[in-house]
């Protein structure tokens, strides 16, 4: 990876709110070496390692918690979609039941 690229992901990955100390002692321990110019091949593959065990539990976490809301919106689709069906059903009713007391009054009035 070049000393460009190299930073670049270094200040990426700073952007990132974490709490794992881990990380964090990793993050700060890289971007003191970054700055002092003592950042060599041991530091990187080091730091490298920490984001990768990191970076890696927070997608596994995320793409969890992904699946759940995907299955609740799954499940408040399938509600909406029995609710409309339903309320189909109860406009149709009404429907018929107002053409039949229709029916009743126009042949009430003509008797």
């Amino acid at each position: 990876m070049s000393e460009t690229g190299f930073g670049e992901l270094v200040a990426r990955v700073g952007e990132f709110y974490v709490t794992d100390k881990a990380m964090k002692n990793a993050q700060k321990k890289i971007e003191a070496a970054l700055a002092a110019g003592t950042a060599g091949d041991r530091e990187r593959e080091e730091y490298a390692s920490a984001v990768r065990r990191y970076f890696t539990g927070f997608e596994r976490e995320a793409r969890a918690h992904l699946r759940e809301v995907d299955k609740r919106l799954e499940h408040i689709n399938q509600v909406h979609f029995n609710l409309t069906a339903e309320r189909g059903v109860a406009v149709r009713r009404i429907e018929a039941t107002q053409g039949v007391l229709s029916e009743l009054d126009r042949v009430a009035r003509t008797e």
